[in-house]
């Protein structure tokens, strides 16, 4: 893309002045439109070290209300970011929906950066980019403008830049080493960055290459673009999203009324063995820790099921300044308005800790298809979506155990009718769990179709057999420590 690009000619100063000023009407117009159609505009700002990518950033954001945009500079990763998924820190930089987010520089910085630091293997280059290309049309997919512009200049003009910054005593600070070191090895990064940008440029987040050398024609260009990209986004937005084909290998699930539930513990078997895992669970926790391992375990299961007892008898085990419990709600009202995947990046462990789920973004396709909170299109195609995710996730490196804690109806009956006859218990039954009970078999049908679809081989699902709390409580503690034992031998 770099390296065949062809410099559009620069029109005069007065035509450039001209179209600068219609360009920043209609962006201060359609500001307004884009609020009140919800979209969320990310607008990745990449280029050449003094190409004037901050400076067209302050240029272009004097059209917005300053209350409906963020910028965010995105600095090489610090240690603490490097605990998280690469991908961690971008997500949560994502807009709300009607705002506008403005990254100087990104996720394409750092890959290409940390590939010709030799940083990235030829393989973990790959991945990365897979990682990129995915984000990117899961993003799009759920209606966001992404738009990628790369401020374009010279290896003469680049220096002539570096040098006029380094010259003012209130500007040097600007020239970095790995500036001069970009200059002096032009060629590589060209290369680099054109075989990045070839690889990444997705139909529905192309890339745009932006002649920089003059700021206001530079600015007319961006400008243009985005206005562009906006209506072009609007008109999108009524349009069906394509189903993706499933590429995971998936694990064969029962129906749930397959599963036996029969299973009990009398106190002494669940008191004896309940401690024998707690003191395992409690050395490896130690393990994890030390060869920095993150954890993922999420608990699904019916109303009245004991996801919460089962999770007490886990975390009993547990440094409790390794590990947290994430109890997933409805969305608030600035989780609704992003991806409905942004809350659950932005709860993920760092290396060597724990972060368990009381629910998790599997209520996509559950209580979202069921109560019609999202439409057929958004939770046929969040299977995929979800794999995608935790795909991301055992890649970087973490353990994922899933838990579906399975009870049958009669057996919720008798705990809702217990914790509403019981005062203190009384809190734990609402309105809304009567009202999901009358929709059981609607709801059975939403998880045989999820643990179908989403029990993969390096995320499977487990079904807890749960009319005894007992027997549960133990088969989810070997379970956790059976898996978390055999990641660390095998790492």
């Amino acid at each position: 893309m770099l390296k065949n690009w062809v410099r559009p000619a620069r029109p005069e100063k007065e035509e450039v002045k001209q179209r600068l000023k219609t360009a920043r009407d209609r962006l201060e117009a359609l500001e307004l439109e884009v609020k009140a159609a919800g979209l969320p505009v990310l607008v990745l700002v990449e280029g050449w070290g003094a190409a004037g990518k901050g400076s067209m950033i302050g240029r272009i954001i004097q059209c917005l209300d300053p209350r409906f945009f963020t910028v965010t500079s995105m600095q090489a990763p610090t240690p603490e970011e490097r605990r998280y998924p690469f991908l961690h820190r971008y997500m949560a930089a994502a807009p709300e929906a009607g705002k506008f987010a403005f990254l100087d520089s990104g996720w394409m910085d750092q890959v290409v950066t940390e590939r010709l630091q030799g940083d990235l293997s030829e393989r973990d280059y790959a991945q990365r980019l897979q990682s990129v290309l995915r984000f990117e049309r899961q993003l799009t997919d759920n209606r966001y403008l992404v738009l990628k512009l790369f401020l374009h200049i010279g290896k003469n003009e680049q220096k002539k830049r570096l040098d006029a910054l380094e010259a003012d005593p209130d500007t040097a600070w600007r020239v970095s080493k790995r500036d001069r070191w970009q200059n002096k090895h032009y060629e590589k990064c060209l290369d680099a960055f054109d075989d990045y940008m070839q690889a990444t440029n997705l139909p529905g987040a192309p890339w745009y290459v932006i002649d920089g050398d003059d700021k206001k024609w530079s600015e007319v260009q961006m400008l243009e673009i985005l206005c562009s990209a906006i209506d072009t986004a609007r008109q999108n937005a009524a349009l069906a999203v394509p189903l993706r084909q499933n590429t995971f290998a998936l694990c064969p699930m029962p129906p749930l009324r397959q599963v036996a539930l029969d299973k009990s513990l009398t106190e002494e078997e669940y008191d004896e063995r309940r401690k024998a895992l707690q003191k395992r669970l409690g050395a490896l926790h130690n393990r994890l820790f030390r060869k920095r391992v993150p954890v993922v375990i999420v608990y699904e299961g019916w109303d009245a099921a004991g996801k919460g007892g089962n999770i007490k008898r886990v975390t009993a085990a547990l440094d409790p300044r390794g590990y947290q419990v994430h109890p997933i709600a409805s969305p608030e009202p600035h989780e609704k308005a992003r991806h409905y995947l942004w809350r659950f990046w932005t709860r993920l462990p760092k290396t060597g800790h724990i972060a368990i789920f009381d629910r998790s973004w599997y209520g996509r396709v559950m209580v979202e298809r069921i109560e019609g909170f999202c439409t057929e299109n958004d939770w046929q195609r969040a299977y995929n979506e979800i794999n995608e995710f935790e795909d991301e996730l055992t890649a970087w490196g973490a353990v994922i155990v899933k838990f579906w804690v399975q009870i049958d109806k009669d057996t919720q009956l008798a705990r809702f009718t217990d914790r509403q006859n019981t005062p203190e218990k009384r809190w734990k039954i609402t309105d809304e769990d009567w009202r999901n009970r009358e929709k059981w078999d609607a709801y059975e049908t939403a998880v045989d179709e999820m643990l179908q679809k989403t029990s993969t081989r390096s995320a499977p699902w487990h079904i807890l057999p749960s009319n005894d709390k007992k027997y549960a409580r133990v088969k989810a503690l070997e379970i956790i420590v059976e898996t978390l034992e055999r990641a660390l031998d095998e790492r």
